[in-house]
């Protein structure tokens, strides 16, 4: 059986049915003034949708992807293609280095700069990704955080030095069981961060995420927030399975290899911890440079399966935003449902 012959269980084809029946579409004029968006989890099959949208109507496409941010890092993070890139102009692609990190509240100023921008040319923002707090943030705002603390910053690293960070993720699923759960034990930066603002503000970093900014003003047009989700996860697990597999075919273990060459990379720091590229990462570290066929086969098996944990985190964060119009990824005609969709809100006819 194809992937395109898994049969979508009913109940779930009609749920997803009628979250877009019932989703607000407004005409062409609202939509130009405002975004469109095409969210999912990772393999769900945005890029093509995208790509899709872009050769009937003049947009340009802005990552919403916290792994495509990092220049060098290109098979492990399915990024566009040179001739994709070239077709339609994409944005926040390979912006920092590995050793840089980006943040929720950058994302912000950079995506509003650049909808700014492409409105001013006469084209429309059409945002795509899979990184669910940029587009929350976008949509919402953040809190205002309090500032580092360099002092409690020192503490919190020397306990981990001590303890490890496994142990400190303990720690703040007591004080922060919201964050925790989103977190792998050993994320250093973001367990890190969580614990500082916990200790300066005596409140969880979750309730600044989530509790937005009352003045900010959503871009994404109402109706505009299409989400590509699958009625049948065996689907999706199948398509991770079978993209991973093409990476390592494309040079992935390559590619990790001339990262780790440049020496000055580390197994903590956000380019790293990745999916996939942490995979590679610990399993060089254990094994060499060349790890042999089990060695790359037991990689293959960690790292379809945390891409898969990574499915199942979008997905809730997907299901908990009621403004958003789902859309079956896993249907024959998925592609067509979403550019359906967008002529409704632009206006025109496919």
């Amino acid at each position: 059986m194809t992937m395109s012959e898994v049969p979508e269980p009913e109940a779930s084809r009609n749920r997803l049915r009628r979250a877009a029946d019932d989703a607000p579409l407004r005409g062409s004029r609202e939509a130009r003034r405002g975004c469109l968006a095409l969210a999912g989890p990772t393999a769900s099959g945005k890029s093509a949708a995208s790509l899709a949208i872009a050769e009937r109507w003049p947009v340009e496409i802005v990552s919403v992807d916290s792994a495509l941010v990092y220049r060098g890092m290109d098979i492990g993070t399915a990024k566009p293609t040179a001739a994709e890139r070239a077709a339609v102009p994409h944005h926040l692609i390979d912006i920092i280095d590995p050793t840089q990190s980006y943040s929720a509240a950058e994302f912000v100023r950079d995506a509003q700069r650049l909808i700014g921008e492409i409105h001013a040319r006469g084209r429309t923002p059409l945002l795509v990704g899979g990184t669910m707090l940029y587009f929350k943030a976008l949509m919402q705002g953040l809190s205002d955080m309090p500032a580092a603390d360099p002092a409690v910053r020192e503490a919190i690293e020397a306990r981990a030095r001590d303890l490890g960070w496994p142990v400190l993720h303990a720690e703040l699923s007591k004080v922060d069981p919201v964050t925790a759960t989103r977190l792998a034990p050993n994320d250093s930066q973001r367990i890190q961060r969580a614990l500082e603002v916990f200790e300066v503000s005596g409140q969880p970093i979750s309730a600044f995420q989530t509790g937005g900014d009352a003045s900010h003003q959503n871009p994404i047009s109402p109706g505009a927030l299409l989400s590509l989700e699958p009625t049948d996860r065996a689907w999706l697990h199948e398509r991770i399975a079978r993209r991973f597999d093409a990476m390592l075919t494309a040079g992935f273990l390559d590619e990790v290899r001339r990262l780790r060459a440049r020496g000055d990379l580390r197994a903590d720091l956000p380019s790293v911890r990745c999916v996939g590229y942490r995979q590679a990462w610990e399993a060089m570290d254990a094994h060499g440079e060349a790890p042999d066929a089990a060695q790359i086969e037991a990689l293959r098996e960690r790292g379809i399966f945390a891409t898969r944990q990574l499915a199942k985190r979008q997905i809730t964060w997907l299901r908990s935003m009621p403004q958003r119009v789902a859309l079956p990824c896993d249907a024959p005609d998925a592609t067509q449902r979403v550019l359906d969709h967008v002529s409704t809100l632009m206006g025109a006819t496919t």
